[in-house]
């Protein structure tokens, strides 16, 4: 079969290149190997937060005397359901997926993909049967997976990765967690309000280290409150034992080795692309540790291939990938687009409080020769967080004190994940602090902290 598009993978940065390709007038088919949606859909963003809404109603439940409410009896989870709950969402989400692409008349060829010459896609359909499919462009998105240690190398029982964190038989007693990022302090956050006893180790010296510092010392603060044991500038040495008994060795900020008892490990240190095997040193397309090379338009060295997602550099990012594939399939159609500007992209935290972020932090800024203002304003302040008894944490906007621009913006707090698209369309807009102060925001709700901390950078904060 002769396409004008292959795309290589149908998770978000895949489906959603294909589907847009196909509103443009071009002929495009799927190649998957797994469940359409990718791991975003079916391992990672959706099924996660299907378990941290459990985790947050299960809270809410055990705090209803705060709201003057009174539940009769014990609360506690069913973990089984909590964890058929998550999968039967990621399924709904998955067969949504194949609902669009049929919609979109997108073909999808079922199996492992491959470029071979010419502009070619073997793909290798799981009883071994080979086919070879034609297109005159040829996407890759074949995202990435969990990355592992090699002092901690993953068994799906003692020492586990985020697919079987999703899917545990039964709640473990206790847990040590290797790596705090958005991975690893979200199933910290829930394997703990679920009941675990929950270690979080990270090797660098705050929690979250992408986020601003502040941000990420009071996710720890947050973090110790809900006991959750925090260990910072510490490494995981090894790990003995088996059957639910491990002993892990863990080197602590004094460089001393500490043993610690756990259930399991889990491993969240980050993933690794899925570059192996799909062909491409066969055909030549440049990459560099690990990831393949692309130009602003996702463009390889090769005519013809281009490549999204987890598989270059860049946040790895469900949001990003899907961006990158709207971006290249409209240049691929012709269309006057512009790059990405990846000092928009949010990232977010679905922990309690969450967090989101925006562009620079602080030190960042600095770093980069900025004469700042900073505005800060906490939820401790706002009514609608009193109201909802949710007043930890704050908002914090980052502006070049010259020209006004927002460089920066760092929110932990309830519901911050979905106020970061206002800075993000702010900082797209070219807006000003004092135009985000004279933007009036409505009362009561948690947004008015964004105006407020504008506000508080130029000195004209009411509230606090």
């Amino acid at each position: 079969m002769s396409y004008d598009l292959i795309v290589v993978g149908s998770g978000p940065g895949g489906y959603v290149a294909a589907i847009r390709a196909s509103q443009l007038g071009l002929n495009v088919a799927v190649v998957e190997r797994a469940e359409l949606g990718g791991i975003c859909l079916n391992w990672g963003c959706i099924p996660t937060k299907s378990l941290l809404k459990s985790a947050q109603v299960f809270e809410y439940m055990k705090h209803a005397g705060d709201y003057g409410l009174t539940i009769e009896g014990e609360v506690k989870p069913d973990f089984e359901k909590v964890v058929a709950r998550s999968r039967g969402v990621a399924e709904k989400m998955s067969g949504g997926i194949q609902y669009l692409l049929k919609k979109n008349k997108i073909e999808v060829i079922n199996g492992f993909g491959k470029l071979v010459a010419n502009k070619t896609v073997e793909v290798t359909a799981e009883d071994g049967t080979k086919s070879n499919h034609e297109a005159k462009h040829i996407i890759l998105a074949t995202g990435a997976r969990s990355r592992e240690l090699p002092n901690l190398p993953q068994d799906g029982k003692n020492i586990i990765g985020y697919r079987k964190a999703l899917t545990l038989e039964k709640l473990p007693k206790s847990m040590i967690v290797v790596g705090s990022g958005a991975i690893g302090s979200e199933f910290a956050y829930f394997y703990s309000t679920m009941g675990t006893q929950v270690t979080l180790v990270e090797f660098l010296p705050e929690i979250l280290p992408v986020e601003d510092e502040e941000v990420s010392k009071q996710m720890g603060r947050s973090f110790k409150k809900n006991k959750i044991k925090v260990m910072t500038n510490s490494t995981v040495e090894s790990v003995e034992g088996a059957d639910g008994n491990l002993k892990v060795n863990i080197k602590n900020k004094k460089g001393e080795i500490e043993v610690h008892e756990c259930e399991i490990v889990l491993s969240a240190v980050g993933i690794a692309p899925n570059t192996e095997n799909i062909g491409l040193e066969e055909v030549g397309v440049a990459t560099e540790n690990g990831r393949v090379l692309v130009d602003d338009y996702f463009r390889t060295n090769v005519e013809g291939v281009y490549a999204i997602g987890d598989i270059i550099k860049g946040p790895a990012l469900a949001h990003v990938a899907s961006a990158e594939g709207i971006c290249c399939v409209e240049k691929i159609a012709g269309m006057n687009v512009e790059p990405i500007d990846y000092t928009t992209i949010p990232g977010c935290t679905y922990t309690v409080p969450e967090v989101a972020s925006m562009g620079l932090t602080e030190k960042a800024a600095k770093e980069a020769g900025y004469e700042l203002k900073i505005g800060k304003f906490p939820f401790s302040a706002s009514g609608k967080a009193s109201a909802a008894g949710a007043n930890e944490g704050f908002v914090k906007l980052v502006f070049d004190a010259k020209y006004g621009e927002l460089l920066g913006a760092h929110m932990v707090g309830a519901n911050v994940t979905e106020m970061i698209a206002e800075l993000v369309t702010a900082r797209k807009l070219e807006t000003t602090g004092h135009e985000l102060i004279k933007s009036i925001h409505p009362h009561p709700t948690m947004s008015e902290a964004v105006m407020e901390a504008a506000a508080a950078a130029y000195d004209e904060v009411i509230h606090i």
